[in-house]
């Protein structure tokens, strides 16, 4: 009898000989600068957490208090029977802080991203990608159905040659960025974006999941960071990193949000945010426009660390002169050292731990070219970096 499944085995073989099988590990302590992994302390250094709030005291005491009055689920689609009021309070947290008319919370940032895009754009549509997007932008452009070309890494003259080529032949288009690039650290160039997005009459919508709590002067995004406030583009971000919850954002006009509630399909069929995550987020904003000092603290951690690293890993756009780990430019608490060969960063990950140091390894597919993935935190003490530093000095490739 013929087996259907017989290819997985052959498939898992070929990922284990490419070196990019991947597995879990289990972190059992609370969130932190350090955590238990796998049952070992380690310097926690590939953590989303960069204001340090996933385990503080006050979001979970929000938390508690959220589920004794409302329970653990929203049980259903906020269309339905799953709206709460602390939902729409966190809506208008969000878009306060953005500047924005109003705000839609979404049960993730990649519902966010695919219910967004294929609700604006559709097969009669144009869309313009950068090649280095998150994945949740790459599967929401897919899934539009519209006609889709991606842009070399922050490309602008490329930008401006497919619109000039294409964008009379479209309806609509819809060009999308983040803004911090996840598996980089870099910084996408918005304004510019932005002033092209108008010229050709375009919508932008821009990810700022890693940049939300981290950049501007209040830390809503790069928005606020490039002075681009009040200009008209699609917000989107995310809950779960820098403010220690669960979920995702759009934020933007009024008719924008209102549309999204109409058509966004991973808002209307999705069971709404729980009422202990949707708490948890509100306590982080508050949290993050009281005390300024965490994200000074953590641009202070990041310089330090970047200061470190620079002697001992030759730079992107220079001429390497050893073997070592190429470091890549970083304008963000993202700091990555590239290696090429998939076994080889894995060996140094693995090495790392060893150490106590826990970092991310990211390999093929998700990054064209392997490296190392260093998150910063506002939590982490001068000893924690000082210690990241003299273990990477180490890293020798034979």
């Amino acid at each position: 009898m013929s087996d259907p499944y017989s290819w997985l085995e052959p498939a898992l073989a070929t990922i284990h000989r490419a070196s990019w099988y991947r597995s879990v590990n289990a972190i059992t302590s609370r969130p932190g600068p350090i955590v238990l992994l796998n049952g070992q302390p380690v310097l926690n250094f590939a953590s989303n957490d960069y204001l340090g709030l996933a385990g503080d005291d006050r979001l979970i005491q929000a938390a508690i208090a959220a589920t004794q009055e409302y329970g653990t689920g929203s049980t259903g689609s906020r269309l339905i029977s799953g709206h709460r009021e602390l939902h729409r309070e966190l809506e208008r947290a969000i878009a306060s802080w953005k500047q924005t008319e109003d705000a839609i919370v979404f049960s993730s940032g990649y519902l966010a991203n695919l219910g967004t895009i294929s609700a604006l754009v559709g097969k009669r549509d144009l869309i313009l990608a950068d090649q280095y997007n998150h994945s949740s932008l790459k599967n929401g452009a897919i899934l539009s159905g519209a006609t889709l070309f991606n842009y070399a890494h922050c490309n602008l003259e490329q930008v401006r040659q497919l619109l000039s080529q294409y964008r009379s032949q479209y309806r609509r288009c819809l060009i999308l960025t983040d803004s911090i690039f996840s598996m980089d650290g870099d910084l996408c160039p918005l304004p510019e974006l932005l002033d092209l997005a108008v010229e050709f009459n375009s919508m932008l919508l821009v990810d700022e999941a890693h940049a939300t709590g981290v950049l501007g002067a209040t830390g809503s995004g790069s928005v606020e960071h490039f002075g681009c406030t009040g200009r008209p583009l699609v917000q989107m971000g995310t809950l779960s990193k820098a403010l220690g919850s669960l979920g995702g954002y759009v934020a933007g006009s009024a008719a924008l949000i209102d549309f999204l509630r109409n058509r966004a399909a991973s808002w209307i069929y999705t069971t709404g945010l729980s009422p202990a995550d949707t708490a948890a987020a509100l306590e982080a904003i508050r949290i993050i426009h009281q005390e300024p000092q965490r994200r000074t603290q953590l641009w202070q951690n990041v310089h330090h660390l970047i200061s470190r690293l620079t002697p001992h890993f030759p730079a992107d756009g220079n001429v390497p002169t050893s073997r070592l780990p190429l470091l890549l430019p970083s304008h963000s608490p993202i700091l990555c050292l590239q290696v090429d060969a998939p076994g080889t960063v894995l060996a140094i990950g693995q090495a790392l731990q060893k150490a106590g140091i826990f970092v991310s390894v990211v390999r093929p597919p998700t990054v064209p070219t392997s490296r190392l993935r260093i998150t910063v935190m506002a939590t982490h003490e001068l000893s924690h970096l000082e210690q990241l530093a003299e273990g990477l000095s180490q890293i020798s490739i034979d």
